[in-house]
């Protein structure tokens, strides 16, 4: 079989992964009432997220490391795999322990699953034009099935049960295991006959844990016990980079932080990720909430970015030689930008259409923005590199979004908390029906404005402080652009 065919045929299997992915998130948020309904759980809620994020984090530098040792076909099909049989469970669990338990199995192996494919793509796209192209096609799999996953769950839980939103990744992971185990062959394992680094993978595994457990108690803990376990997180984390110093293969090498390019990178990658993960949470719950429409309408207020999002990715690879990667990265923090900046001059009553248009304007940077930053984050880092510098970015982006998810949560309710104090008659658990459109209506019509009021103004932080950041980023990245102007100018 010709290589160009034998490389689109695996092409094609990997982003099977992205469809999965993109998938499982909106497929089986859409079944969560269903699931804690049934396994008595409304209070685990919080931990049927955490859990998965935390499996997937703290894996996905160790999925990396096997390839490494393995060969990246290994590796992908352990995790895929671990996923497959995580969903399995989780549709065969019978109480809500077995489910998490099953939840966090699933997202170690989605650890894998999600990073493993963009090492592999490194490896069989020299080209990097072609490379974007890839990438653009990678975020339309993921956002094409973000838009299908709510559809194909709500019909799954209303005509069959809960349980059936697990399975459907079954068959696609078994195609995508078949094609990788016939059609993909390593190019060579990098760290083959070097020992492994055991003591660091401990290290990075139980302090990443440990903050990212942390960090999930934000808001219903005690802050001693908060500043405790990302204390003790720390200084695990620095033991591990004492431990790598010395390791002959370490699991986190020390160099990754000594490139300049690499490190300008994964900061960016950390606020334009943070603060992108407000609109995605966010702006459905504004529609519902503010605009009292339907989840389904809600959730229609991501389909623009969706769009977008492969319309910007596919526009790196046209701009990749004009402009370079720090105007391009600029183009796309400024898209975002106007997003948020749109929501919040068109105030409480911003029509739907508004927060559509604002949805195009933030998918079509955030495709900019991680297409040209995941290729940069794998042409700055040495070639020995590659895998683990691609790990590391997506370990970097779970750790913002989870940490600035917990921040805009105690945003929120620190003003609906200021709001329940300041009007008498209205409780928590009424501005909690408010917004869900079914049990909107049960609440008395008169105090409706004033709870809408209540909750836009902590929307309101919510938007100003992702504003804080995207402008953060912009100062960063706008001086780096036009250093690097003036230096082609005098080269």
């Amino acid at each position: 079989m010709q290589a160009n065919r034998r490389r689109t045929i695996v092409t094609g299997a990997l982003l099977l992964s992205n469809i999965m992915a993109g998938m499982d998130g909106t497929i089986v948020n859409t079944a969560l009432p269903a699931i804690t309904a049934d396994l008595h759980a409304l209070q685990y809620m919080g931990w049927i997220v955490a859990t998965f994020l935390l499996g997937m984090a703290v894996a996905t530098p160790l999925w990396s490391k096997f390839g490494e040792h393995q060969g990246n076909k290994v590796a992908y099909i352990s995790a895929t795999i671990m996923f497959m049989v995580g969903a399995i469970f989780q549709g065969l669990a019978p109480n809500i322990l077995w489910f998490i338990i099953a939840r966090t199995v699933m997202g170690i192996g989605a650890g894998g699953m999600n990073t493993i494919p963009f090492i592999v793509f490194a490896e069989i796209y020299q080209n990097l034009r072609k490379r974007a192209e890839v990438l653009g096609l990678s975020s339309a799999c993921f956002g094409g099935a973000s838009i299908i996953g709510p559809l194909l769950g709500g019909w799954l839980v209303d005509t069959l049960s809960w349980h059936w939103v697990f399975y459907v990744n079954v068959p696609i992971a078994i195609i995508a295991i078949t094609i990788i185990s016939i059609f993909y062959h390593n190019s060579g394992q990098q760290a083959a006959g070097k020992p492994v680094d055991y003591l660091g993978a401990t290290l990075l595994v139980v302090s990443l844990s440990m903050i990212l457990v942390a960090v999930q108690l934000v808001g219903t803990t005690a802050w001693w016990i908060i500043a405790i376990l990302v204390v003790v997180g720390l200084i695990l984390l620095f033991w591990m980079a004492k431990v790598d110093a010395k390791a002959t293969d370490p699991i986190v090498p020390s160099r990754l932080f000594k490139n300049k390019e690499l490190v300008i990178d994964y900061l960016l990658f950390v606020i334009i990720w943070g603060s992108f993960i407000a609109f995605i949470t966010y702006i459905p719950m504004w529609a519902q909430g503010l605009l009292g429409l339907s989840a389904l309408l809600g959730g229609m207020t991501q389909i623009p970015g969706a769009v977008t999002n492969f319309l910007g990715s596919e526009l790196v690879p046209v701009l990749q030689g004009r402009w370079g990667k720090y105007w391009i990265v600029t183009t796309g923090a400024v898209s975002i930008f106007i997003a948020f900046v749109g929501i919040l001059l068109a105030g409480q009553n911003a029509p739907f259409w508004v927060l559509l248009a604002m949805g195009a304007f933030e998918g079509m940077g955030v495709g900019m923005d991680f297409n040209i930053l995941q290729i940069s984050v794998q042409t700055d880092a040495e070639l020995r590199d590659v895998p683990i510098a691609t790990s590391m970015g997506y370990l970097l982006r779970i750790l913002s979004q989870t940490l600035m998810a917990a921040v805009y949560g105690v945003v929120l309710n620190n003003q609906l908390i200021r709001g329940v104090k300041t009007h008498h008659g209205i409780t928590m658990t009424m501005l909690n029906k408010l917004s869900n459109a079914a049990t909107a209506s049960q609440l008395p019509h008169s105090l409706v404005p004033t709870m809408r009021t209540i909750l836009y103004s902590g929307y309101r932080d919510i938007v100003i402080t992702a504003i804080v950041l995207i402008i953060i980023s912009l100062l960063i990245v706008i001086p780096l652009g036009w250093r690097h102007h003036l230096a082609n100018i005098r080269g």
